[in-house]
């Protein structure tokens, strides 16, 4: 059985990879003021564009220069999320960053892509006992994730590549290539030039 107190605050032992319990009160009142930044954001009208930046740069971890959000947008924290310039995401993204989720400059994001790092034991005795942890994901420069996409936990997309609407990218992807399918598996490289 995993100890609840090793010296470390639940919301250290969460960032680190390690097994930690969610429902911790200072892990909630994070959650509470992502939700209250989220439903402002989502109430956003497109006619207000600074109102939508200014929500964001306060939610997310950094928002780099050029980068839209359609909402709704939907996270766990907001905080531990970091996209950078000139990005897309279009509407619906779910990005449960409970570890950190880094993507990176020029990345167009389908609707509705997931980005889900929670993961959770195997063990059910620990489920029961609401022991929770998670693991990062790296999108590279240029990745496009077709619409309904998901990717989890742990995995690493390299620059250039493209993921198919509706994959479920279970692990790493290199750079330039084309993934599609559950799970995820590549079906061609890209070549400089490629339409």
């Amino acid at each position: 059985m995993v100890s609840d107190f090793d010296g470390r605050s639940m919301r250290e032992r969460m960032l680190a990879g390690d097994l930690y319990i969610a429902d911790d009160p200072e892990l909630a009142e994070h959650m509470l003021r992502a939700a209250d930044l989220m439903e402002a954001f989502n109430a956003t009208s497109a006619r207000d564009p600074r109102e939508r930046r200014r929500l964001l740069t306060e939610l997310l971890g950094a928002i780099g220069e050029g980068t839209e959000i359609r909402p709704p947008l939907r996270v766990d924290y907001g905080s531990h999320l970091r996209i950078g310039a000139r990005s897309f995401a279009n509407f619906g993204l779910v990005a449960l960053d409970v570890a950190p989720i880094v993507i990176g400059d020029d990345v167009q994001i389908g609707s509705y892509v997931q980005l889900m790092t929670p993961t959770h034991p195997v063990d059910p005795e620990l489920r029961r006992a609401k022991w929770e942890a998670a693991e990062p994901i790296t999108i590279g420069d240029n990745v496009w994730l077709g619409s309904g996409a998901i990717v989890l936990g742990g995995v690493t997309i390299g620059e250039n590549t493209v993921v198919g609407a509706g994959a479920v990218v279970t692990r790493d992807l290199p750079a330039n290539v084309v993934a599609v399918g559950n799970p995820a598996r590549v079906i061609r490289t890209i070549e400089p030039g490629t339409p």
